[in-house]
């Protein structure tokens, strides 16, 4: 699924890359996400630098609506590494090439191994995080951030009944976790345990932190079926 690599680059940073070739992946939209070309077409004709402020507010202020798959699962747990590996195990053999800089379960990343795999073996791999997806989705469509079209997108494509409306009851019941007070709140909780982690820093690499696979892990955890979402 080629498509899945144009909306990785859409949940992406924004990259002067896609500002340039802005036509071909319009065009690629139109023939294989056609509802996605509206959000598409305003989003790449706005000023690159006003979309990269934008994606900086959305996705970098708190974990609500962080792109690493395995916070939602596991959040600050030890338990996470044999996930990790699992994932690179997977990228590997695809023949997909890491940065150093990148950890494996970065949401475009696993978009872009999807878009090289078969197409059954995308829309397993995008199954196993719908409930992620939809979670994610249903806190930007609450924020009102457009981007939630990109996650229904991607839960359409994987044949899932979820969306960004299946968790909208759960969602309404959080805490902001965006705030000034809840960003300072968590600040201020790190420099108490600061001297105590550094100690065990060594121990906590990224391919350390991730243990289960989303598979098993990740759906009754974030989407309550039974109350209100779908059956």
């Amino acid at each position: 699924m080629q498509i899945l690599k144009i909306i990785a680059l859409l949940i992406e940073y924004p990259d002067e890359t896609l500002w340039e070739s802005r036509e071909e992946a319009l065009s690629l939209i139109e023939h294989d996400a056609p509802m996605l070309l509206p959000f598409a077409r305003r989003h790449l004709s706005a000023p690159l630098l006003d979309k990269q402020a934008e994606w900086c507010e959305v996705f970098e202020r708190g974990r609500a609506t962080s792109l690493l798959l395995f916070e939602h699962v596991h959040a600050e747990s030890r338990d996470r590494g044999q996930a990790m590996v699992d994932l690179m195990g997977q990228y590997e053999k695809a023949g997909l090439q890491l940065d150093c800089r990148e950890l494996p379960d970065y949401l475009p990343l696993y978009l872009e191994y999807l878009s090289i795999v078969t197409d059954p073996e995308a829309r397993d791999g995008l199954q196993n995080v719908a409930p992620i997806l939809a979670l994610i989705g249903g806190r930007l469509k609450q924020r009102g951030v457009a981007h939630y079209q990109l996650f229904d997108a991607l839960l359409v494509l994987a044949g899932s009944r979820l969306s960004s409306d299946s968790v909208t009851q759960q969602v309404s019941g959080e805490k902001r976790d965006d705030t000034r007070q809840a960003l300072d709140a968590v600040w201020e909780e790190e420099q108490v345990k600061f001297i105590e982690d550094n100690a065990t820093a060594c121990d906590s690499s990224p391919m350390q932190q991730y243990q289960r696979r989303f598979s098993q892990d990740v759906a009754p955890q974030y989407v309550d079926v039974s109350a209100g979402g779908p059956k």
